[in-house]
């Protein structure tokens, strides 16, 4: 029960005979929960490590039970401060990677540099992933925002991929939450799990990027304008940085097997909440549904049925009562 906040059932259960009987020892425990001394001694190491057992102010050497409702409690804290911080950092890494990018806008079709090589075009784009896919030695790390993939772009990853994952690289891949519901990407993220690769999805998305043993990066050279080619360097400054910004994602996405978790005190889903905020900053549905990766008809018909929750007649009086409520 006590899984999400770091305990394990071992761990949970001496704590579970220790409230109920705060006065046991080590040989009593052992007794009670029918474990080893090694066992029960590496729980209470645990325990005290979550500050759910403090030094006993009546027996020197003795450990208590930390209440619950205190405990707990501060457990949680801990918990909601270091995932502030990572959004921080996320943030941080968003506007690194972008500064980054921007530097590279001015290049034009056939300049490089023995760090950076301008492809324009889909067959050049193309065939630098094919030499790309067949030099990587270790993992390739995916970002690939938008919704659902075309027909055609999933048919040119496949054999590349596939090849990859034959020769035991590491594919790890970031969808949007609404690949979810698209038979095809959905199928192809599948078959991807089925050979040993890594896929989650996540609301919202960075720019589209391809890691190659984090040492080489291609991403659009603008991210509304694919039609401008794509960036592949190998400045290590660059690279870093959007490695970065994908191990951070990907800490925050979920695995394509599971569901996507509801937040416990709204009932809200992820992607329900980056709606809210999203409209509530001034964006257009149009603009909303290509950062969720959904369409038009499906942001209003999300967006209907939060003003129903929210018993709301108009948009403004949802924004209104979504932030009364804490859901912004």
């Amino acid at each position: 029960m006590l899984s999400a906040l770091g305990l394990d059932s071992v761990a949970e259960t001496v704590y579970r005979t220790m409230l109920a009987e705060p006065m046991s020892g080590i040989a009593e425990l052992c007794e009670q929960v029918s474990l080893p001394e090694a066992a029960v001694r590496d729980a209470l190491d645990r325990l005290a490590d979550l500050q759910l057992l403090r030094p006993s102010r009546e027996t020197p050497g003795a450990l208590r039970p930390v209440s619950p409702e205190v405990g707990l409690e501060l457990i949680l804290r801990r918990q909601e401060e270091e995932l502030l911080r990572r959004q921080q950092e996320l943030a941080l890494s968003k506007a690194a990677a972008a500064r980054a990018i921007a530097e590279y806008t001015d290049l034009r079709p056939g300049a490089g540099t023995d760090t950076a090589e301008r492809l324009v075009g889909l067959d050049a784009i193309q065939a630098k992933l094919e030499i790309l896919a067949a030099e990587v030695a270790r993992e390739c790390l995916s970002v690939m925002p938008g919704g659902a993939q075309s027909g055609a772009s999933l048919e040119a990853s496949r054999p590349l991929d596939e090849s990859a994952m034959g020769r035991g690289v590491a594919l790890l891949t970031l969808y949007q939450d609404s690949v979810r519901n698209d038979p095809d990407t959905l199928g192809y993220a599948r078959w991807m799990t089925d050979l040993g690769g890594s896929v989650r999805t996540c609301p919202t998305l960075p720019p589209r990027m391809l890691l190659f043993d984090r040492e080489v990066a291609v991403v659009p050279i603008d991210p509304a304008d694919t039609r401008l080619g794509a960036l592949c360097t190998r400045e290590p400054g660059i690279v870093a940085s959007l490695v970065a910004l994908f191990e951070q994602t990907w800490q925050t996405a979920v695995p394509l097997g599971a569901d996507r978790p509801q937040d416990a005190e709204t009932g809200l889903a992820a992607g329900e909440r980056e709606l809210l905020k999203l409209l509530a900053s001034g964006m257009t549905d149009e603009v909303a549904g290509r950062h969720l990766g959904i369409s038009v008809r499906s942001v209003r018909r999300q967006m209907a049925a939060l003003m129903e929750r929210l018993e709301a007649s108009s948009r403004f009086e949802a924004g209104l009562r979504a932030a009364q409520r804490g859901w912004l």
